[in-house]
């Protein structure tokens, strides 16, 4: 079997055992999905989605976190971990979209990689549920541990495993596939140890790296 073939297999499998796989950030517009997705780095998407409820209703536009107070804004994300970096990050970010793209979160790679706080993985995810616009598979740490442990990609740094897999993930595949991975990385690819008995990629899985950090 190819190496596109057990891909293509994964992905079936894993549609019928998570059939509503989809991101689990809690959004309306693009400038809450970039907020929330910098805010879920080393952060639950159920602790962000507590956090924003109440931040949403305060800040409403790029321009208004442009024009945060830091140390309130701080206060307001501590509990997502990393408060600090974040605040600057976002506030700066929106700084950046309010001057140069007229306060509207922009629709492509290269302009959201200009943003502090903005990699690929998170441009991604902006740009896939905001704009429907997929161009690569953001990667996070259930990505890197699964897709190691299956055997389809040998890399461990995010920008090397998104080109891994866009040669073997059919395209139209890209923006499902990640959700389909992550939930099975939280339900049963656990780190640091899968629960291969209960497994339905049981029969396809190398099981590369299960007893590895990755």
């Amino acid at each position: 079997m190819s190496i596109k073939e057990r891909a293509n297999k994964v992905i079936k499998i894993l549609k019928r055992e998570y059939p509503n796989a989809e991101c689990s950030l809690s959004f309306k517009n693009p400038i809450q999905m970039l907020v929330s997705t910098i805010l879920s780095a080393q952060c639950t998407d159920k602790r962000v989605n507590q956090i924003t409820k109440d931040l949403f209703k305060k800040y409403k536009t790029a321009k208004d976190y442009a024009n945060a107070n830091q140390k309130n804004f701080e206060k307001a994300i501590r509990s997502t971990g990393f408060y600090r970096n974040k605040a600057e990050n976002i506030i700066n970010a929106c700084k950046i979209i309010v001057k140069k793209h007229n306060g509207k979160v922009p629709k492509k790679m290269e302009e959201l990689l200009e943003l502090p706080g903005v990699a690929r993985k998170t441009a991604n995810i902006v740009l896939s549920n905001s704009y429907g616009v997929v161009v690569g598979i953001p990667v996070d740490t259930h990505m890197k541990r699964v897709n190691y442990r299956l055997g389809l990609t040998k890399n461990t740094d995010p920008n090397k495993i998104e080109k891994d897999l866009m040669q073997i993930i059919p395209r139209k595949q890209w923006h499902k596939y990640s959700y389909l991975i992550i939930n099975h990385g939280r339900k049963i690819c656990k780190a640091p140890t899968p629960y291969c008995s209960k497994c339905p990629l049981d029969k396809l899985c190398p099981r590369a790296g299960v007893t590895k950090k990755y």
